[in-house]
C-alpha cells in the first residue's frame, strides 16, 4: 500500500505584540513644510537671541564699541563700558486711599517693559502720608540682555519724541558710578498704553546702569546709543 501524505503542521499564531506591531500603520512621511519648520525652530533655539537679535546690540557690536576704543585708548574690547541693566520704577501716591491702584500701575509697567513687575511695599509706617508698614505703594521691573535693549529702542525711537515739550535729557543726571536716572511724567507716551483705558496718568523713573567707571566714559555710552542729551 502506499504511504498516506502526512497533512502539514498548521503555524504557530504570532504573539500578542507581533499581531499589533503588524497591524499598526505605518507613520506618514513628513512633508517638507513639517521638515522645514522644525529645522528653524531648531536654529532659533540654537541662538541667543533667538533668529533676530536686537537692533542696538547689533549696533553696540559693530559700531559703539569700535567707537569708544578709539575715543578712550582701550587695549581690549573687554575695557570698553556697556549697557548692564535697566530699571523702571513707577510710584503710585493714589495707593493710601485705593490699593487697586496699584494692580493697575503694575499691569501698565508689565505692558511696557514686556515682563512681570514686582510690587513694591513701604518698608516703614509715615504717619504723615497715612502710609502703613508692608503697604503696596508701586511696582518696578528690571530688564537685561534682549529686553533691555528693545526697551531701550523704543524709548528712544518713540517715547521720548512723543513727550510734551521736550527739550532734550539732562545730560548730568549721572551717580558718579555709570548710572544714568531720567524720569518720564505720561507713562502714556509709550505705544503699549492705550491713552483711553488707562485709569490715570503715572510717572515713572528709568535708570541705566553701565559699566562704566566714570561719568565721562557712560555719557559717551549713551551718546553713542543717540541718547537725545541736552546741548
Amino acid at each position: 500500500m502506499a504511504e498516506e501524505k502526512k497533512p502539514k503542521a498548521a503555524k504557530a499564531p504570532k504573539a500578542e505584540g507581533e499581531a499589533k506591531k503588524a497591524g499598526k500603520p505605518k507613520a506618514a512621511p513628513k512633508s517638507a513644510a513639517a521638515e522645514d519648520g522644525e529645522g528653524r525652530r531648531a536654529v532659533a533655539k540654537s541662538l541667543p537671541d533667538g533668529p533676530f537679535a536686537p537692533r542696538l546690540k547689533k549696533h553696540y557690536e559693530e559700531v559703539v564699541r569700535a567707537k569708544l576704543m578709539e575715543e578712550f585708548g582701550y587695549k581690549n574690547a573687554f575695557e570698553v563700558p556697556a549697557i548692564e541693566k535697566i530699571v523702571l520704577n513707577m510710584g503710585v501716591g493714589e495707593a493710601v486711599n485705593d490699593s487697586k491702584k496699584v494692580t493697575a500701575a503694575a499691569a501698565d509697567l508689565g505692558l511696557i517693559a514686556g515682563q512681570k513687575p514686582v510690587v513694591t511695599r513701604a518698608r516703614k509706617a509715615i504717619s504723615t502720608f497715612k502710609v502703613r508698614e508692608n503697604m503696596p505703594i508701586g511696582a518696578k521691573v528690571t530688564l537685561r540682555k534682549t529686553r533691555m535693549y528693545e526697551f531701550l529702542d523704543r524709548l528712544i525711537t518713540i517715547a521720548l519724541p512723543r513727550v510734551r515739550d521736550f527739550r532734550g535729557l539732562n545730560p548730568k543726571s549721572f551717580d558718579g558710578r555709570g548710572s544714568y536716572a531720567l524720569g518720564i511724567k505720561e507713562h502714556i507716551v509709550f505705544p503699549e498704553i492705550d491713552y483711553d483705558k488707562a485709569e490715570s496718568i503715572l510717572g515713572m523713573d528709568v535708570i541705566v546702569v553701565t559699566t562704566a567707571k566714570t561719568d565721562d566714559e557712560a555719557r559717551a555710552l549713551l551718546r553713542a546709543f543717540n541718547f537725545p542729551f541736552r546741548q
